[in-house]
């Protein structure tokens, strides 16, 4: 019995090293293809780039070529003016800046006529006369003498003539002196308020400006009156004037007068500016501060060009000198000096 298991067990073991055998040969002939098969993949992956590199290169050979044949052929860079030229619109450019160079002359002068304005009624004269904080008493001797007052002021408006006084405001804005004024203008209605404008006697030739300038931009007339608040005024008279000269344009009316520059600070009328007047210190022709006349043009002149116009130390010069460079028609009545001894005169000292 022995002798007969012998074989089997023989043959088993056998049968157990031919597999481990053919195992050890399989698993390293599957390591021996691996690299194989990595070498392949890599060849096809440098075959793939290569292709498309080479491709690329043909593509931008090809497009170079196009390029260097059609270069001849590249559309011109056209200027504004070859552009114009093309559509036809060069003369209607040229038209177009001739509009804008008689649109800003005609600003210059003065002359523009504002928005709005025909629609507004068109009155003889706005008078603004010029008062100060302190001068509430003589307002009231105004209002009581020759200035109508409440229903009699609407009425002279209706007329065609508009009278304010006329003031800035405080340094302090919002003060008492402000509040005063607004107070005093709720009841009475018959100012002309500079929001932009601080009321001080050193201001006094800026408020020429201010006044100008906001007046005929809240009003539409023929003309426009500066008056001092230390005259009285036959306002008739002053509109019989200015009736007369209705049909004139860029009138600059007033007792004209001249006189010398004081040179010499400290002394009473001194002029800081007074070597732009030459050697012989004298003013040009000028209206006198306490009544000033400007036709409606001159005033817009004003309103346009305020920013650069330049103020001397008193506000008649000061209007006088924006006069000497305009078109202006000057115009001396002594019927508008107010120191004069004629009968016939529209003001008097208050």
């Amino acid at each position: 019995m022995e002798s007969g298991h012998l074989p089997i067990r023989e043959s088993l073991a056998s049968a157990m090293r031919h597999e481990r055998r053919w195992r050890a040969h399989s698993s390293s002939s599957q390591s021996s293809k691996a690299p194989l098969i990595m070498g392949f993949l890599s060849c096809l992956a440098w075959l793939y780039v290569a292709g498309r590199l080479w491709q690329d290169a043909e593509n931008r050979i090809l497009l170079s070529g196009l390029l260097q044949k059609n270069s001849g052929h590249a559309p011109k860079i056209l200027s504004v003016e070859d552009k114009l030229m093309n559509l036809g619109c060069k003369e209607v450019g040229r038209k177009i800046v001739e509009a804008e160079m008689d649109l800003t002359l005609a600003k210059s002068k003065g002359f523009l006529t504002q928005n709005g304005s025909s629609s507004r009624k068109k009155l003889l004269a706005v008078i603004g006369v010029y008062t100060g904080f302190g001068s509430r008493l003589k307002r009231n001797i105004f209002r009581g003498s020759w200035m109508p007052r409440g229903d009699a002021l609407k009425k002279l408006e209706e007329r065609g003539v508009v009278i304010r006084f006329v003031i800035g405001r405080s340094a302090n804005r919002g003060d008492s002196l402000d509040r005063n004024i607004d107070d005093e203008n709720r009841q009475t209605k018959d100012f002309l308020i500079l929001e932009s404008h601080e009321e001080d006697a050193e201001e006094m030739p800026k408020k020429a400006k201010f006044f100008f300038s906001a007046a005929v931009e809240t009003w539409d007339a023929e003309f426009y009156v500066k008056v001092d608040d230390s005259i009285n005024l036959d306002l008739d008279g002053l509109i019989e004037i200015l009736e007369s000269h209705r049909a004139r344009k860029s009138v600059y009316m007033g007792c004209m007068k001249s006189g010398a520059v004081i040179s010499e600070e400290g002394k009473q009328w001194y002029e800081p500016e007074w070597w732009k007047f030459g050697d012989a210190k004298s003013y040009f022709r000028h209206a006198a501060g306490s009544l000033i006349v400007l036709s409606k043009n001159l005033a817009q002149y004003i309103n346009i060009n305020s920013a650069s116009l330049q103020t001397y130390a008193h506000d008649d010069t000061s209007i006088g000198s924006w006069m000497m460079g305009l078109d202006a028609t000057y115009v001396d009545d002594d019927r508008l000096c107010c120191s004069s001894s004629r009968q016939e005169k529209v003001c008097s000292g208050a």
